[in-house]
């Protein structure tokens, strides 16, 4: 098992917008958020037989929440052909899903301020299933326009092999 060592000197956590997001080997472009991973165990209540006043408490089966992803609206394609492996529309009868691949691995990294990584995630098993291909369009509107994909999966955890990074730190020259 890994061990860690705290950076004693880094008093601050570390901020939230510097993320990049790989799947199929490659960073996926232009990704501007993403949800927060979370996984909820469900309480088993039981009481034992000759306790009937209390309850004692087990853990049950665990769930991993959706994972949202959103990114401006370009030319790339990437969550489009992702999402067409789990229903493409007008393949024919038999055809509508990739069966063989509809499912990717994800890794999400996470970097500190000087760019360097600092925590990453594999995501297992994730499939598409909910994606906006166009949003709410508005011509009075001044925005961007956002795409996003929801992506069900079967469970997630940290990359243990990403470790703390030595910060980068100026020396005052000699005076």
């Amino acid at each position: 098992m890994a061990q860690f060592t705290v950076n004693s000197t880094r008093l601050n956590a570390y901020p939230n917008f510097n993320f990049r997001l790989k799947w199929d080997g490659r960073y996926v472009a232009g990704i501007s958020k993403v949800s927060g991973l979370k996984r909820t165990t469900e309480v088993v209540k039981h009481r034992e037989g000759g306790d009937p006043s209390s309850s004692r408490k087990s853990p049950g089966r665990t769930e991993y929440e959706a994972i949202t992803l959103e990114r401006g609206v370009t030319h790339d394609v990437a969550f489009e052909q992702w999402a067409n492996k789990v229903w493409n529309y007008g393949s024919g009868l038999g055809s509508e899903v990739s069966l063989k691949d509809f499912r990717k691995d994800l890794i999400l990294e996470f970097y500190n301020e000087a760019g360097q990584l600092a925590i990453a995630y594999k995501i297992y098993r994730a499939w598409v299933s909910e994606y906006l291909a166009m949003p709410d369009l508005d011509a009075n509107a001044n925005a961007v326009a956002i795409q996003h994909i929801k992506l069900e999966n079967e469970g997630w955890e940290r990359d243990l092999s990403v470790t703390e990074p030595t910060e980068p730190s100026f020396t005052n020259p000699p005076n």
